[in-house]
């Protein structure tokens, strides 16, 4: 195949503008912070888990205390019934069983007050624990709020360099001649697709050329399409290229 040295340099802008689609495309599909918003996404899941439990040993503790209350509740209304009653009693032996009867009310009282202060202590405990639980969420949340926010911005403007990259290659492959750039497209699907020559080494793969390879290519035309030896790629020849 045979193309002019100037269509062959035209391929070194589209090959560094392909390298910089694809870069973009990687950047884009995978942003720096989606393995950490990942991360914590399972953290969140797993703090929601144990917030559940936290919150279910909470609302029965609530539930509990708001029972004792209830009976502490019901005795004093019937101390004060009790009271009432006994104030107003003539009968000995009924006074006797209503001071019998407050007496155990009083003791049941006192045994609900310690069960309802007990209570309370451990109530205290779970809502600072749910509290903590509560506030490792919102800490969790926040950071993933602000990585995403991040994360939207580097594909946004790897998209940009995308797209921009597009629009310049399509503006630089109009000149160069269909099937040069067929050919090209065909190399680059499977790696680099043109490369300068550089002081005897392939830009391309990196490789530096035999000194047979070299004196080959100093016999081959300037308008003839020349390959890497070793990848393969179009060896685009210029001044720099130590022939």
């Amino acid at each position: 195949m045979n193309a002019s040295p100037a269509d062959q340099r035209r391929l070194l802008d589209v090959a560094a503008l392909d390298t910089l689609i694809r870069r973009a495309e990687h950047a884009r599909k995978n942003p720096p912070q989606a393995q950490r918003v990942q991360e914590l996404l399972a953290r969140r899941n797993v703090l929601s888990q144990e917030l559940s439990t936290r919150l279910g040993v909470r609302d029965d503790l609530r539930t509990e205390l708001a029972r004792i209350e209830s009976d502490v509740a019901v005795v004093d209304a019937r101390s004060a019934r009790d009271a009432d009653r006994l104030a107003s009693s003539s009968n000995v032996k009924e006074a006797q069983g209503l001071e019998s009867e407050l007496g155990a009310l009083a003791r049941r009282k006192s045994d609900l007050e310690d069960a309802e202060l007990v209570l309370m202590e451990r109530l205290e405990v779970a809502e600072a624990a749910v509290a903590e639980q509560e506030a490792a969420i919102a800490e969790t949340n926040h950071e993933g709020a602000e990585l995403s926010t991040l994360a939207k911005a580097h594909v946004a403007d790897a998209t940009a360099t995308a797209e921009s990259s597009a629009r310049d290659r399509a503006a630089i492959v109009i000149e160069i001649p269909a099937d040069l750039l067929a050919h090209y497209d065909k190399l680059s699907e499977r790696g680099t697709g043109a490369a300068l020559l550089r002081a005897g080494t392939c830009e391309g793969c990196r490789m530096v050329l035999s000194g047979t390879d070299l004196q080959q290519l100093r016999g081959t035309a300037r308008d003839a399409v020349a390959h890497c030896p070793e990848c393969g790629c179009i060896l685009v020849r210029t001044e720099e290229s130590g022939l």
